[in-house]
């Protein structure tokens, strides 16, 4: 891959996915956040593609392929499977109102820069440069898993997260091996049918997933 176009994919796709990151905070809606999730697992898979090409390594090419299948299609094709028959659920009141959560992921993408700043700067690679972003995406998971109400809210979040996890892990090491991210990737679809699972449960007994409400339930 030309070294001029290699620098420049690396940072289109890590600002896709810092954007990504950012509208699932903006959206209140589950239905556009798992879009959001899908677009996200798709830019990782580009991601992911783009090194494999460059450092000519044939396993990365095919654990792009697995991200895109896991993280673009088949997580986000869990969450919203449901999700598009209870619509009713698909807006939510978070705990910050937007302008204070944008704040909060500026804020956060600004701390992810100061903390991994000088650890990026001990690798040369050009992917390295971009790791920050990874640990911004895990804060704003975090973010989300706390500010959010409803369980599949906390899903996306719980998701966004991962993703987080995965691009460090690919901007830093060039990536993992092929074995390792398919355990991972059936870990993480296992963890996310059984929560669904619990979900869909706690709608059908309660009515909803709001996690307020059953914690008033308890007291």
């Amino acid at each position: 891959m030309v070294e001029t176009v290699y620098p420049q994919l690396i940072g289109l796709f890590a600002g896709g996915l810092l954007l990504t990151s950012v509208l699932m905070v903006w959206r209140h809606s589950l239905l556009a956040s798992i879009r959001l999730l899908a677009t996200q697992g798709i830019i990782l898979a580009a991601l992911v593609a783009t090194i494999g090409m460059h450092e000519g390594e044939a396993e990365l090419l095919v654990v792009s392929g697995l991200v895109l299948v896991v993280k673009g299609v088949a997580l986000p094709w869990v969450l919203a499977r449901q999700s598009r028959a209870t619509t009713h659920m698909a807006d939510e009141s978070p705990r910050l109102n937007p302008t204070a959560a944008l704040l909060a992921v500026a804020l956060l993408t600004i701390l992810s820069y100061a903390v991994s700043s000088r650890l990026a700067g001990l690798n040369a690679s050009i992917p390295a440069h971009a790791a920050p972003i990874g640990l911004a995406m895990v804060l704003v998971g975090f973010l989300l898993l706390v500010t959010r109400r409803r369980a599949r809210s906390q899903l996306v979040g719980f998701l966004l997260l991962d993703n987080g996890i995965a691009t460090i892990a690919f901007l830093t090491s060039g990536g993992v091996p092929l074995l390792l991210e398919l355990g991972v990737s059936l870990d993480v679809l296992l963890v996310v049918l059984i929560l669904y699972a619990f979900a869909g449960r706690m709608s059908n007994k309660f009515g909803n997933t709001d996690i307020d409400q059953l914690r008033e339930l308890h007291d």
